[in-house]
């Protein structure tokens, strides 16, 4: 007798093998790119620490290379301090391994060669020629360390009548004309609330790094990378720097507002600040009809964009004294579904309080050795393949250093102690 197949059964069945094949793929697959990689972080402060610190979530070991005592310089800023570390230290320096070494001892010059001969990276933001002095610049390394990506972080380049000066992110940002662009349209130039230049500075190098990793797969053969803060401001300026080069329009600062573009800002309400993005004339109307001015998104002087951005100023005095007439929320809830861009100008304590940056797992917690849980800010980028799982905490100076010396570079213990006696190394004395 013919029995008519069970489509359901046999649906159910291809599935389970579906999703056994996606689990054991996953499993395969739930490797960090960099696993394998490893990175010497000569940097401190924030634009090299923070390319080191994307680095280790995808999976490099990084060896944070220290000065005994006092460390990288940002575990002194502060307060806040979370036990005795500030939580500016914290907050980019995750998934690393910190080895204190003094760079001024030739013995402690040498232990560097020798972790360059068996890692991949060395990222470092020293002045320039200044590690050619203790015979750790890329030329030296480069000849017992061939196949070594180094990449050298500075305020101006390696080169250039700049070059030997020091690199700040307010002096950097102000040099490149970031500065000038940002503050109030009538006020001063105002420097950004977070220190842009040296994170566009760190994401370079980071993206730079990745692709001269791949070159190598190529050509067996390191490189040195020039990446420095200057260069990246400049770079950052985009439509700005464009429209001075091609049409010399000199840039203004415009507060939350947009140059080319109205209504495109902030807005005062009743209780805070609410930004809107109308980026079309469709919008423009939409933005009408919430605030109840019809008569506005009819008027033909405000028709097109070109024609409000000729008339902004009469324009944007309607729009503010309705805007203040209602809440935050209040105005949230009329543009919600209205498909026009708008936000509220959250605090921090506002911003972690939204279910979108939870959701984005924006809020990672760790153990720390000796200050406890801490809270940073996660990963921004997520993957399909693998997780960003069980980071580990920023660490304590020369928390490594035994290690490292012992299981990167076989030292023997007899050898560790000399140079723990001499002062060249030091080691964390909760992991003695």
């Amino acid at each position: 007798m013919n029995m008519k197949p069970n489509y359901h059964s046999e649906h159910e069945k291809r599935q389970k093998r579906q999703n056994e094949q996606w689990k054991q793929q996953s499993d395969e697959y739930n490797v960090k790119p960099l696993k394998g990689i490893k990175v010497i972080d000569l940097t401190r402060v924030l634009a090299g620490p923070f390319a080191t610190m994307i680095l280790g979530d995808l999976g490099a070991e990084v060896i944070k290379v220290e000065r005994p005592g006092t460390g990288d310089d940002t575990r002194a800023w502060g307060p806040p301090f979370v036990g005795n570390e500030s939580a500016y230290f914290i907050s980019v320096n995750r998934n690393k391994k910190s080895i204190a070494v003094n760079l001024k001892d030739p013995r402690g010059a040498r232990i560097i060669k020798e972790l360059a001969e068996v890692c991949d990276v060395l990222v470092e933001n020293y002045l320039p020629r200044k590690l050619n002095e203790m015979g750790l610049g890329y030329q030296d390394l480069s000849t017992v360390a061939p196949r070594l990506i180094y990449c050298s972080i500075s305020g101006y380049g390696q080169t250039g009548p700049q070059s030997h000066k020091p690199g700040y992110d307010s002096i950097a940002s102000a040099i490149s004309g970031m500065m000038h662009i940002t503050g109030p349209e009538h006020g001063d130039p105002v420097r950004p609330g977070v220190a842009m230049t040296d994170l566009a500075t760190g994401l370079y190098a980071h993206g730079a790094i990745l692709a001269a990793l791949l070159q190598r797969q190529k050509t067996g053969k390191g490189l040195h990378i020039d990446c420095n803060l200057l260069s990246s401001q400049v770079a950052c300026l985009t439509h700005i720097a464009s429209n001075y080069l091609n049409a010399k329009k000199e840039a203004k600062r415009w507060g939350t507002a947009h140059e080319s573009i109205v209504p495109y800002q902030g807005f005062k309400t009743s209780d805070g600040f609410l930004v809107v993005a109308a980026g079309n004339d469709l919008q423009f109307v939409k933005v009408c009809k919430v605030l109840s001015l019809d008569n506005l998104g009819d008027d033909p002087k405000y028709r097109t964009n070109k024609l409000r951005v000729q008339h902004r100023d009469e324009l944007l005095q309607a729009l503010s004294e309705r805007f203040l007439e209602e809440t935050t929320d209040e105005w949230l809830r009329r543009f919600d579904g209205t498909g026009v861009p708008v936000g509220p100008i959250n605090s921090i304590q506002q911003m972690f309080s939204d279910p979108q940056v939870s959701h984005n797992g924006l809020i990672l917690e760790m153990e720390h050795p000796t200050s406890g849980t801490i809270t940073v800010p996660g990963p921004a980028v997520r993957f399909s393949n693998f997780e960003f799982d069980r980071p580990a905490p920023p660490p304590v100076i020369g928390q490594h250093t035994v290690q490292i010396l012992k299981d990167t570079l076989g030292y023997s213990d007899d050898v560790i102690h000399e140079l723990l006696d001499l002062k060249t190394i030091d080691q964390h004395e909760f992991q003695l």
